[in-house]
């Protein structure tokens, strides 16, 4: 007679369930945040127009970037203000309205969000 083949035993798969999950424990630590390395991404386009001494406006920044003009603004609100705490101002001008990057600190509203979120 011959013998019927036996499954193989649960022992073998979870020994390479080990071995697996060990593999990915050993992976290299993940990239650093792409932050300054990186000059030529949008959000870099962006703050350099907000730099700019005529600042930019959100026409301006749409033509640039193929945004919607929420979320242009959803940037300015979020990252720029509130994320990178930059001092954003609003001036009214015959061209609509211009926002600019003022140097100094940032504004006292963010100063506040940024102590209520430590």
């Amino acid at each position: 007679m011959t013998k019927a083949k036996s499954k193989p035993k649960a022992v073998t798969r979870s020994a390479a369930r080990k071995t697996a999950k060990s593999k990915m424990r050993a992976r290299a630590p993940a990239a650093p945040p792409k932050a300054a390395g990186r000059p030529d991404t949008k959000h870099a386009r962006i703050i350099a127009m907000l730099r700019a001494p005529a600042g930019a406006t959100i026409a301006a920044i749409v033509a640039t970037t193929d945004w919607q003009p929420h979320s242009v603004r959803g940037f300015l609100a979020g990252i720029v203000r509130k994320k990178l705490l930059l001092n954003l101002v609003a001036e009214q001008t015959d061209k609509g309205r211009v926002y600019r990057i003022k140097d100094g600190k940032a504004s006292s509203v963010a100063a506040e969000r940024a102590k209520q979120a430590a």
